[in-house]
């Protein structure tokens, strides 16, 4: 079971062929920007949600110039067509088919498809098939390009909110959703990083790397939202992701039926955490449901262990309660870690002129965050201002507190500079010169 238990079914999509579509479907056709190329980052679509915008990928386009059609296998472009609706409408046995845009009224046009490159004129097929795509303004047409273009794994994200007055829903709900789309594919790429309740600050730089080649197409209305995730790297992201959502669902109905949290505990070694309920809850939040389905790149095959077609996964605001109290149970008991860290004294403050103080370290190694505080003694303090000034870091051992997402070395000892190459000294003693204000009287707990 897949779907909150006290919930009707929601269809999956998309449509079986010939069927109409229902209050709760997801709308077939998916839009993105218009047509014209994928950037090589894959990234900073003209909807300012790139990789530096608010929501963190990049619109879903393709330029078909760079779909070489003799690298273009036709069993992929058949399985691209049939994945986004198109109706195969026979065709000479054995040597092509012939493929139709999905729904009734659509653009008159037709595709031929070889069956295979034996056939003798294959290249020219599919070049034909190529262009006529790349002319249709359809996003049925472009997403089959954009899979062309960029071999990847589709992740789809629908929400069930009341549309507005014109058929759409508000900017507020398309935003809930495209946040949460981000935070659950940061999730999985946690997951992917180590297996952890809560992760905090750990792992996030390379989680963020993980993802930042993906791919969006909104659809209309702005109820679904569509993830195009590179199969390089992004297959461990979706992987993780399709065993993380099934884990969940299936913890959320134990909890729900016996009110035990066992099923969560076992769920994190699937990749279920603090970051992957709150992604749920964000995206459950003010919507009758929500549902997620993920589709494998053709191109690259089935992960070992994975459904070949996976069933969507649906959660409603029944499991919101469950989820949040397990996002709380992960939070609480995730321990703190021993850690000997290396880093760069980027800040130091005390409330006197003597005593103890602290200090914000850059880490360089040890531990999976970008930055920690340090309380130190009046000697240990004395010791990090020592190594800075002659452009050192230094080593410190201590417990990395996950109270506070892993940014707290507590019970700090041993502190020691560490001699480094002379290139990263040079830069550290720079950095010293940039930051005159960099020794405080006093400072807040946000230092």
């Amino acid at each position: 079971m897949h779907r909150p238990t006290d919930e009707p079914p929601m269809r999956p999509h998309p449509l079986p062929l010939g069927e109409a579509p229902g209050p709760r479907d997801v709308p077939a056709p998916v839009s993105s920007a218009p047509l014209s190329s994928v950037p090589s980052s894959y990234g900073g679509g003209s909807d300012g949600h790139g990789p530096h915008g608010p929501g963190g990928y990049g619109s879903a386009t393709a330029d078909p110039a760079v779909v070489d059609p003799s690298a273009v296998d036709p069993l992929v472009l058949a399985a691209l067509l049939g994945r986004h609706g198109w109706r195969r409408r026979g065709g000479a046995a054995g040597r092509y088919s012939r493929w139709t845009p999905p729904g009734p009224g659509t653009v008159p046009l037709s595709l031929l498809v070889p069956e295979s490159r034996a056939f003798p004129d294959c290249e020219d097929l599919l070049g034909e098939a190529l262009t006529a795509l790349a002319r249709c303004p359809a996003p049925f047409a472009r997403e089959v390009l954009v899979g062309l273009t960029v071999p990847s794994d589709e992740v789809r994200w629908f929400r069930d909110v009341p549309p507005g007055p014109s058929g759409t829903a508000s900017w507020t709900a398309q935003e809930q959703l495209r946040s949460a789309a981000r935070q659950l594919l940061l999730a999985g790429a946690l997951g992917v990083r180590g297996r952890a309740g809560y992760h905090g600050a750990r792992h996030r730089r390379q989680a963020q790397a993980m993802v930042e080649g993906v791919l969006v197409a909104a659809a209309p209305g702005g109820q679904g939202l569509t993830a195009f995730v590179p199969v390089e790297p992004g297959r461990k992201v979706t992987e993780r992701l399709y065993r993380a959502l099934y884990a969940a669902r299936e913890a959320v109905d134990y909890q729900r039926a016996t009110g035990g949290h066992e099923a969560f505990d076992a769920a994190v070694e699937a990749g279920v955490s603090r970051e992957l309920t709150e992604a749920l809850i964000a995206l459950v939040r003010g919507a009758e449901g929500a549902r997620i389905a993920l589709e494998w790149a053709p191109a690259a095959g089935v992960p070992d262990g994975c459904a070949a077609r996976p069933e969507p996964v649906e959660f409603s605001p029944g499991d919101l309660p469950a989820l949040r109290e397990a996002g709380a149970r992960y939070l609480r008991d995730e321990p703190s870690v021993p850690v000997r860290i290396t880093g760069a004294v980027v800040r130091m403050r005390r409330s006197a002129a003597r005593g103890d103080g602290t200090v914000r370290l850059r880490v360089l190694a040890g531990a999976e965050v970008p930055h920690v505080r340090v309380a130190l003694d009046e000697e240990a303090y004395r010791t990090a201002g020592r190594a800075h000034l002659l452009g050192l870091p230094i080593r410190v051992a201590g417990r990395l507190e996950s109270r506070g997402g892993f940014r707290r070395l507590t019970d700090a000892s041993g502190v020691v500079p560490v001699h480094v190459d002379e290139a990263e000294r040079d830069r550290l003693m720079k950095s010293l010169q940039e930051n005159l204000g960099f020794f405080g009287e006093a400072g807040g707990p946000g230092d």
